[in-house]
């Protein structure tokens, strides 16, 4: 199992001078971690900008720049090696792209000075693989906001767990955090770092309301800029359009179906 990678979230000097941040060089970090924790390979490919325009290149647009017969010569030649490690190794689970490049863009792409939606020259020729931007492909790391006290929540709560562990996202669940009934601060501080450490939230809010420790957790969530996606299977409503607490649909995207949860995480395996 592998992935194909822009070769910048390797080597980010192989960028366009200047358009580095601090953010992206997280980003390219935990991309690059989330394989190293599911066992998946990373394969990087050709930089076909940085041999045609050298390590020194300024950004810019595709047209202008790089509509010339010979970077088209180029890609021809990077698209063959890709295409011939996919039929040694067999099809990658996605690629790995980096947003905005006239090269490998992912759903949009500098072809003029204005972006344009789709993928980037060299992406494009790949249309058959899944593409997913390196923001979205760092976004893994889960936090389980969910009623823990029953037998029946626990087993749900677990059964959520391994869909999302399907689609390669590392979970964290506070019911494996022992009983509350023991050790109150060493749990709450335990689940309050990995709260904030996460990259989104994933809040099950069945029942007549929703359980009062998953609404503060999803209201801390919130606070911090935390994505939520809720899930509720319950067909009760709390009022005329609200499903559940106002206040929490308002901080949330919510859903009625597990299944529905890789989708809205932007899974690997089924990127747009």
């Amino acid at each position: 199992m592998y992935v194909l990678m822009c070769p910048c979230i390797a080597t980010p000097s192989l960028r366009a001078v200047g358009i580095t941040k601090d953010a992206d060089i997280r980003a390219f970090s935990r991309s690059k971690e989330r394989c190293r924790v599911f066992g998946i390979d990373t394969v990087m490919m050709p930089c076909s900008e940085t041999e045609y325009l050298g390590s020194d290149h300024l950004p810019g647009p595709y047209e202008g720049r790089l509509d010339t017969p010979e970077f088209s010569a180029i890609l021809d030649r990077s698209e063959e090696a890709v295409r011939t490690l996919i039929r040694e190794r067999g099809d990658p689970l996605c690629i790995v792209g980096v947003d905005s490049s006239p090269v490998c863009g992912v759903n949009q792409w500098y072809r003029t000075d204005d972006r344009q939606p789709g993928r980037g020259v060299f992406l494009s020729r790949f249309p058959e693989i899944p593409a997913l931007d390196v923001y979205d492909f760092a976004r893994y790391r889960v936090y389980l906001a969910a009623p823990l006290f029953s037998e029946a929540e626990r087993t749900y709560n677990n059964l959520v767990v391994a869909i999302l562990k399907e689609h390669f996202f590392d979970v964290h669940l506070p019911q494996e955090c022992g009983d509350s009934s023991d050790h109150t601060t060493v749990i709450f501080t335990e689940n309050l770092a990995a709260l904030s450490e996460a990259d989104v939230v994933v809040a099950i809010i069945d029942g007549a309301d929703a359980d009062s420790g998953t609404a503060w957790e999803m209201g801390y969530a919130y606070a911090q800029g935390i994505p939520v996606i809720a899930l509720r299977t319950d067909f009760r409503k709390a009022g005329v359009s609200e499903r559940v607490n106002l206040m929490l649909e308002e901080v949330a995207r919510v859903t009625d179906k597990a299944d529905h949860l890789p989708r809205l995480l932007v899974s690997p395996r089924i990127c747009p």
